[in-house]
């Protein structure tokens, strides 16, 4: 067992602001409690919600700084409580872990309960499984619990360049179904190298107009995207909003006979044991777009805020 004492090196943030508030500092090191386990980190998938947090706290759960942000982790158990059974010591593993609670996953080590790892897909890096957690669950689990997406539907994904759309384009079309991506001119290219059937630049369509009659709308922008996403959908089809619906959205939703999701993923071994399972044979890829040292995470955010990048980016401890 470590000593309270030993320290690791983290990103923290001790105010609320732009990227330059994170800096590496030595914390100290956590310990695992009898029911869960000690991983020490490879590398660190970084979200959109560990700069939007950064930034302003999270309503529901204020926590006051020094915070270190982060969920999404890659790694190695270094140690297990003496009620986990699920893994060992020398176990590589990547999980998603506490969200939407904050977990310090930009650090060397982090402790959590066994059921938010699974094994670490075989046949790629940490850095690659990194990247997965939060956007390959968030799919999976929209696809499962709010549209059961099936072989001819045609599904439409916004921002398909992203880290959950380029995701959700690949997922989709492993169900059988004809996949619509918007992203930008210059990212076209890669969106069709996923396996879109269609790509529309929405900086000069306007998608409104340019697509009709589908039945899945995967929706990543926010914004008034739900309001002109609802025309496109055919009665009995599903809007799965990964960025939140205003209640007036929901009304309209509602009303037309659309189902729909204020979608909040979670962690869900099941979930990372399926896309493991699909990133191990290749069905699902992830695509880094850049990785980072711990020390430049300042850097990382402001790349992740300013969204010229294509896939996820990495934090490599």
């Amino acid at each position: 067992m470590f000593s309270v004492t030993e320290n690791m090196r983290a990103i923290v943030y001790r105010s609320y602001g732009e990227p330059e508030v994170l800096e590496l500092a030595d914390v100290p090191r956590p310990r695992p409690l009898a029911h869960e386990v000690l991983v020490r980190v490879e590398a660190a998938g970084i979200n959109p919600p560990d700069w939007k947090l950064r930034r302003v706290p999270y309503p529901p759960d204020y926590t006051e700084p020094p915070l270190t942000p982060g969920w999404d982790v890659s790694g190695v158990v270094e140690e297990v409580g003496e009620y986990v059974g699920r893994f060992k010591p020398g176990d590589e593993v990547f999980g998603m872990l506490n969200f939407p609670r904050y977990a310090g996953a930009y650090a060397e080590y982090v402790v959590a309960r066994p059921r938010q790892f699974a094994l670490k897909p075989a046949g790629i890096t940490h850095v690659q499984a990194a990247a997965l957690p939060m956007s390959a669950l968030t799919v999976w689990q929209g696809f499962t619990d709010i549209a059961d997406v099936s072989p001819g539907q045609r599904v439409l994904v916004h921002a398909a360049a992203g880290g959950v759309g380029h995701l959700a384009v690949q997922l989709a079309k492993l169900r059988g179904a004809y996949v619509i991506g918007t992203a930008r001119a210059a990212k076209h290219e890669f969106v069709r190298g996923l396996g879109a059937d269609e790509v529309i630049d929405y900086t000069a369509v306007d998608f409104a107009s340019a697509v009709s009659e589908v039945d899945v709308v995967v929706d990543i922008v926010g914004g008034d995207y739900p309001a002109r996403s609802l025309p496109l959908i055919r009665p009995g089809g599903a809007f799965i909003a990964v960025s939140g619906v205003t209640p007036a959205d929901v009304e309209a939703f509602t009303a037309a006979g659309v189902r729909h999701g204020v979608f909040v993923v979670e962690p869900d071994h099941a979930g990372l044991a399926a896309v493991a399972a699909l990133a191990a044979e290749g069905s699902m890829n992830v695509h880094v777009d850049r990785v980072f040292p711990l020390a430049e995470a300042a850097k990382a955010h402001a790349l992740i805020e300013s969204g010229d990048f294509v896939g996820k980016l990495v934090l490599e401890i």
